[in-house]
């Protein structure tokens, strides 16, 4: 029996019955799922209670008002029925409606008398009585998005991110009188702070997971924006390899890889400071801001150990310095005015994947610096005292 063929689609071509063979299975699986929804596959199940989930995503307050914002991340619509404000049942009024279809945003509006740095809970009830509870640990009224809460929170931005990091570059002139044993012994010390830097960052990207409504997937999105931006930086970097650079150009490059990924981080700090402050929690944002300060300074340290055996110019050291720092303010910004668990885990796993990049990079660097023979201890040593540096530092703010 002779063997059926099939056409074949020109070399940069693809044949109209290939599209169809590609896309017949796709319609088939949405055929099946089409009649499994109508069927419920053969059995009569009914879910013995309603399914309903309300995550808070932030809190707003202003002289006797509280707003709620909330998104409904369930799987049907959902509708608030009574709100109740430490035992005592508060009228209310929801915008745009008090029945919020799955995945959208509503305002919960209430006219509270309430008190400066008092406790209160909240507990916002559905129509069919789930409770969904409500945490005020500080009443304080909330930063609104003027010109003098812009420019503090940018000069908070600024003594975070881009002081420290200009503060690290102060050390070239000195580090560039250094040998070659001191130079790989920096770049492993770069390579510490890097991976610390990644693992922290992605471990904060975990926890604040938890508060990202359930369909959008926290933890998916952790996986989403790490690993594409890791992949995304490794292709661009490896295509700037391919394209006749030169050596100093290509540690120039890296530089600014790093100050990529160190500002990537620096957002996520940004952001913590921010929704510090937003809630009140002066006293936490003041201890943030001191604690990154100590940090961030080695910052400048790892973006300029690439190039201690070139001399880029003031211009570069300036970009340098705004790319590595500059994004501090910007998280401030978000985090004070306008705070949300997806965006900041997502800035946090696009920040993962940068520095967890950035340190491959650094490790790659230090392989061609250094022969099979020479010098393990320097690297080894480096990587360590780098990693210590920040675990010190971290007991300022943890």
């Amino acid at each position: 029996m002779a063997e059926r063929s099939y056409p074949v689609a020109k070399e940069g071509g693809v044949s109209p019955t290939t599209i169809i063979l590609l896309l017949l299975p796709l319609l088939l699986l949405g055929a099946v799922i089409f009649l499994f929804l109508r069927t419920g596959g053969g059995l009569d199940l009914a879910s013995p209670a309603p399914v309903e989930a309300l995550t808070v995503e932030r809190v707003r307050l202003e002289p006797g008002h509280i707003e709620v914002y909330v998104r409904n991340s369930g799987p049907e619509e959902l509708t608030i029925a009574q709100v109740v404000i430490n035992d005592a049942i508060w009228p209310f009024s929801v915008s745009p409606a008090p029945t919020i279809p799955r995945l959208q945003e509503a305002r919960v509006n209430l006219e509270y008398p309430w008190s400066y740095a008092e406790a209160y809970s909240i507990r916002l009830f559905s129509s069919n009585a789930i409770a969904f509870d409500v945490e005020i640990p500080v009443a304080f009224v909330t930063p609104e998005p003027t010109a003098r809460t812009f420019l503090g929170f940018t000069l908070i931005g600024l003594y975070v991110g881009v002081i420290p990091v200009y503060l690290g570059f102060f050390w070239f002139p000195a580090l560039r009188q250094l040998g070659k044993r001191s130079l790989v012994f920096l770049l492993g010390i770069t390579a510490g702070l890097l991976v610390f830097l990644g693992i922290d960052t992605l471990v904060e990207a975990i926890e604040q997971s938890q508060a990202v409504p359930g369909p959008f997937q926290g933890i998916g999105l952790v996986g989403v924006g790490s690993v594409g931006t890791f992949l995304l930086l490794y292709f661009i970097t490896r295509r700037q390899s391919t394209i006749g650079r030169g050596e100093a150009e290509l540690r120039l490059n890296l530089a600014f890889m790093i100050a990529i990924g160190i500002g990537l981080h620096n957002l996520g700090e940004g952001l913590a400071i921010g929704a510090a402050y937003n809630v009140g929690e002066i006293a936490l944002g003041a201890f943030l801001v001191v604690g990154f300060i100590l940090q961030n300074i080695t910052e400048g340290l790892g973006i300029i150990a690439p190039v201690l055996r070139d001399r880029p110019g003031l211009k570069q050291f300036a970009l340098l310095g705004l790319v590595g720092g500059a994004p501090a303010i910007v998280g401030a910004w978000i985090g004070a005015f306008s705070p949300s668990p997806t965006l900041a885990v997502l800035f946090l796993a696009i920040g993962t994947g940068a520095i967890l990049e950035v340190a491959f990079e650094i490790a790659q660097m230090i392989q061609k610096e250094t022969t099979r023979e020479q010098m393990p201890i320097t690297v080894f040593s480096g990587v360590m005292l780098g990693m210590l540096i920040l675990w010190v530092t971290g007991l300022l703010i943890k």
